[in-house]
């Protein structure tokens, strides 16, 4: 009788503990946090991609000014910004294009959990400045990072996990995807910095 109490009482102490501490690895729609954003991709592939991106350790911003000072170079600055679920051998990851004052173009797949660039390709610049000059991202008063930064600031909490550089007039401007608790919404930053949409 007193084995079968105290197996009881054991019985029902683990039941709220286990019921607080949901094992997230297996299930990255509770409403904690997944373990990290490879975890999230690989145990549920039907996630979308900002879904999966909402467990990232890393922000995009922080991906952004890893790539901008990647390799030693100096002057980079980006102009576009995907995240990537895991998957084909990648872990989830951050491919971030950088345009450097000489106009060479390199882009740097950075890890989403861990921050830490793990390949860099030439690109070829043709193929992203149909409209865009190098110069026009170097005169540009907004960067992709501070365009990132507002972007989530509007969307009150968001985390960005897309961004991209496009033209308005004879300036650039942005265009930033941000991952909500329950949808993505597209906010752009004009070039005088402000945003619109969300």
């Amino acid at each position: 009788m007193r084995l079968a109490a105290t197996l009881g009482l054991f019985a029902f102490m683990a039941g709220p503990a286990s019921a607080q501490n949901p094992d997230l690895t297996t299930n990255p729609e509770n409403t904690g946090r997944a373990a990290t954003a490879t975890r999230a991709a690989e145990t549920d592939s039907d996630l979308r991609e900002y879904q999966v991106a909402k467990s990232a350790r890393v922000s995009l911003a922080q991906a952004v000014s890893t790539a901008e000072s990647g390799g030693g170079r100096k002057g980079g600055r980006a102009i576009d910004a995907d995240f990537g679920k895991a998957g084909g051998g990648n872990p989830s990851n951050y491919a971030i294009k950088v345009v450097y004052p000489d106009g060479r173009l390199i882009e740097y797949a950075i890890d989403a959990d861990s921050g830490e660039p793990y390949r860099a390709e030439d690109q070829p610049v043709e193929r992203y400045f149909t409209r865009l000059k190098a110069s026009d991202f170097r005169n540009s008063k907004t960067s992709l990072k501070d365009a990132i930064e507002l972007a989530e600031r509007t969307a009150k909490g968001g985390k960005a996990y897309e961004a991209e550089v496009g033209r308005e007039g004879d300036a650039v401007e942005y265009r930033i995807k941000v991952a909500l608790l329950d949808r993505e919404v597209v906010i752009e930053i004009g070039a005088d910095g402000t945003a619109k949409g969300g």
